[in-house]
């Protein structure tokens, strides 16, 4: 019974943290037009956390540097049980147009399990919103 509970309550009020690990930002500002009101993520539920330890699902953007890999497995460490990982962006996937660089690794997914791929150069609020709420289908 706990852990239907517990099941349940993740599906219908997941918190999210948002993590760059470099690029261009335009999937940083997306995300953040689909939790303002026009878009409105936080009517299925969904709520920005500012710390690993509160939140269920960790949205990724931006290309896979060097520099942010030990952070992002830090990061990815201290979520909670079950933990769940959303990659936005064609650069948080592949590197995109940083592909190549001296200090971009190939993508999130090499470093850490990735849960579903939200594909775009820029993500509209509109995917984000949809691969989230199939992200919590699946659930």
């Amino acid at each position: 019974m706990l852990s239907w509970l517990v099941r349940w309550s993740r599906i219908k009020s997941p918190w999210v943290l948002h993590l760059n690990t470099g690029g261009c930002n335009a999937c940083d500002i997306e995300i953040l037009a689909a939790l303002m009101p026009r878009f409105d993520l936080e009517r299925f539920g969904v709520l920005l956390k500012a710390t690993p330890r509160h939140a269920d699902v960790l949205l990724c953007t931006g290309a896979m540097t060097r520099q942010a890999r030990d952070r992002m497995v830090r990061v990815y460490e201290q979520l909670p049980e079950p933990k769940f990982v959303v990659v936005i962006g064609a650069c948080a996937m592949s590197g995109c147009v940083f592909r190549g660089a001296y200090n971009v690794q190939l993508g999130v997914d090499q470093i850490i399990p990735v849960h579903a791929y939200i594909p775009g150069c820029p993500v509209r609020p509109d995917a984000v919103i949809d691969g989230v709420v199939k992200l919590l289908g699946t659930l």
